[in-house]
């Protein structure tokens, strides 16, 4: 049996290829649209995440080795590796220097490490804060925490509770700061939510209250008590033990594995408190999370170091500024970065002036303090104003 004219031309128009819903049939083919299904790659952000992790890591063992080895006994590098790998069970030569593996491990190995975990808590706490925030210029001390680990302090040196113990100080900074962190989001939340502005200006009345206590303890104590809370707050990772290391340690770690886990929703904050609920995230809930997150990272590094500024600011812009916005680089790279930045921070204090320990807090906001500026003006030329 012959096919039909009409056949024919059915079966033709069903085996013609179709044409896409965007362009009429016998269109030139425009540039296609990428599947919003599937994430582009991006070869140079990779790499440059890759280039910026690997000489972070590199200059961050260079550090180490560098400040190890200095100060009034100068120990060569060779020799701070041999010590390492003497403490390992992994050499048996002598020491080349005379109790080179003394003042390693029972002096500048504990203050590096510290150095290393403190850098990583504020540049990551940094971190997540600008991501709540949504604004590069949020930092740690927003929510009270510092201000507040500063009052716990001043109150356990004042009030004489250090005859409890030796952790006493760190223990009341640590409680203190978490505290006012706590007190400040329950006081911003209204309704079940808690808008960024509220809590912001919530921030600033409670590091008011807590400045004036702070003073008020300053006011009451003794000369040797005043002396002691002003040296807290300035800031110092002068005689770091192993002890305290081993406590922050797990702080550091399960804020910063938690941080990482919160990376991809804190990318989603991006686009607004709406942009993200409609996307599936618990906006409330991650934020509650992060700032608590916040807060015992920051208040581990103030309880151990006294109030150092500006790593929570300076660290998290560097590195969005190299490697982009996408939190979980960021992050790490931030980790780094904050270690690195410590390091030599402490390495500068303990060599800047002979026979002499210098605040490493007051080294930290002396470059911090124009950095922040120069970050003011560069925000306001680039959004046009303030207005």
């Amino acid at each position: 049996m012959t096919e039909t004219a009409e056949a024919a031309a059915a079966r033709t128009v069903r085996d013609a290829p179709t044409a896409p819903p965007d362009r009429a049939p016998g269109a030139k083919a425009g540039p296609q649209r990428a599947d919003p299904t599937t994430r582009p790659s991006i070869p140079g952000a990779a790499l440059r995440r890759g280039i910026l992790i690997g000489g972070l890591s590199i200059a961050l063992v260079v550090a180490i080795v560098w400040s190890a080895g200095s100060g009034q006994l100068q120990i060569p590098p060779g020799e701070v590796w041999a010590s390492i790998l003497r403490a390992l069970g992994l050499h048996d030569a002598p020491e080349a220097v005379p109790n080179a593996d003394s003042a390693l491990w029972t002096i500048r190995f504990p203050r590096i490490a510290m150095g290393l975990l403190i850098g990583a808590a504020l540049a990551v706490a940094g971190t997540v804060m600008q991501a709540v925030f949504a604004n590069p210029l949020a930092e740690p001390g927003v929510v009270g925490v510092s201000s507040g680990a500063a009052l716990g302090a001043a109150a356990s040196i004042v009030l004489g509770w250090t005859a409890l113990g030796e952790w006493a100080t760190a223990g009341a900074a640590f409680a203190a700061g978490l505290a006012t962190t706590l007190i400040v989001y329950f006081a911003s939340r209204a309704g079940g939510r808690t808008e960024v502005v509220t809590l912001v200006l919530t921030g600033i009345a409670i590091n008011a209250f807590a400045q004036g206590a702070l003073a008020l303890f300053t006011f009451l104590g003794d000369t040797q008590s005043r002396e002691e809370i002003v040296f807290w707050q300035l800031g110092s990772l002068n005689g770091a033990r192993w002890n305290e290391v081993a406590v922050m340690l797990p702080l550091v770690a399960v804020g910063v594995a938690i941080s990482l886990v919160l990376a991809r929703r804190l990318d989603l904050f991006s686009l607004g408190e709406r942009g993200a609920r409609h996307l599936g995230v618990h906006v409330e809930r991650v934020r509650i999370v992060s700032i608590v997150v916040v807060a015992v990272l920051t208040c581990a590094a103030v309880a151990f170091a006294g109030i150092i500024a500006f790593v929570g600011l300076i660290v998290p812009h560097l590195m969005r500024m190299v490697i982009g916005p996408a939190h979980r680089p960021l992050l790490v790279a931030g980790a780094l970065g904050g270690a690195l930045l410590l390091v030599l921070a402490d390495l500068f204090a303990r060599t800047a002036v002979p026979m002499a320990d210098l605040p490493i807090g007051m080294l930290t906001s002396l470059v911090g303090g124009p950095f922040f500026f120069w970050l003011l003006r560069r925000t306001r030329k680039r959004s046009g104003g303030w207005g």
